[in-house]
């Protein structure tokens, strides 16, 4: 009886203290969501720890979304993202098919290397050169190429593809399957759950790069929303969202609240990530549940 209640006692602290937790990570959360959807009159009555809108407005996001600046810095966050995602995951599966083969010569050299690798990243002014040799500075490809394959994902895959079974490979290779074909066919299939672990991991990644793209992507119009949202909220450069022009030329902008402004552009920035999540949880869920490849 008394284990019992002592057993009730701690699920109550642990339930107050993930209550507590989650609070403190969504009201925030809340708080920017409704700043932006608040009516430029009445969001300087909102408080930090209020998560309802004071009057309901989409007028900061009409005047981000309007600006061509701003639709053209998603597109190349889009184009990074899902390009760079997809060249992750092939080069990742690639390196981890190739490493995990038996009777691979140089095995063991070469993990020593990748591990090398991960530990001692080669500096900014290193990669900047690579960039500006290969001519690929201020061009979207940069952020592309930039690391194809990272050594703690490719570790992940080469441990699943140690599991599969040997037969299925055998059987392929002798029934007359390439390399490439048992790759993209039977590995990459059977590896589906953590391939969409890393992927999620490569895209939030890609996704949220600023330091790289902010060296290797120069011009406005290569500029990605990572880099406009720093300019912006950081350095409260409200010129690079709007426009000067727009400024001067409109006065319904020049009076709208800067923070709502600045809370519309982080919503912008964070809905992508976030419609992530439930779209990779829902695949994860069903292929853990199919079950795996026995003997």
């Amino acid at each position: 009886m008394k284990s019992s209640k002592k057993l009730s006692v701690s699920k109550i602290i642990m339930g107050i203290i993930l209550i507590f937790l989650a609070a403190s990570m969504l009201i925030p959360m809340l708080n920017i969501l409704a700043q932006s959807l608040s009516h430029p009159d009445k969001v300087h009555v909102l408080k930090g720890w209020d998560i309802l809108p004071k009057g309901f407005s989409l007028v900061n996001f009409q005047v981000i979304l309007s600006q061509p600046l701003v639709i053209r810095s998603i597109l190349n966050s889009v184009f990074i993202t899902v390009v760079g995602t997809f060249l992750n995951l092939v080069m990742t599966a690639s390196a981890a098919y190739v490493l995990t083969r038996p009777g691979l010569v140089g095995k063991k050299i070469f993990m020593y290397f990748f591990i090398i690798m991960m530990i001692f990243e080669p500096g900014i002014i290193q990669e900047y050169f690579l960039m500006k040799d290969i001519h690929l500075l201020d061009s979207l490809f940069s952020m592309v190429f930039y690391k194809c394959v990272n050594v703690y994902y490719l570790i992940i895959l080469m441990r699943f593809m140690e599991d599969i079974p040997g037969s299925l490979i055998e059987a392929a290779r002798i029934d007359g399957a390439g390399h490439v074909n048992v790759l993209f066919k039977i590995m990459m299939p059977l590896c589906k759950v953590p391939l969409l672990t890393v992927g999620m991991f490569y895209a939030v990644f890609r996704w949220n790069e600023f330091f790289k793209s902010s060296i290797f992507l120069t011009s406005k119009k290569n500029t990605v929303l990572q880099v406009l949202l720093k300019q912006f909220v950081v350095n409260s450069d409200t010129q690079v969202i709007v426009g000067a022009a727009n400024i001067m030329a409109n006065n319904n902008i020049a009076q709208l609240d800067n923070g709502s402004l600045k809370a519309a552009t982080i919503v912008i920035a964070v809905i992508p990530i976030l419609l992530l999540y439930p779209i990779i949880l829902k695949y994860y869920t069903s292929d853990v549940l199919a079950g795996g490849v026995k003997e």
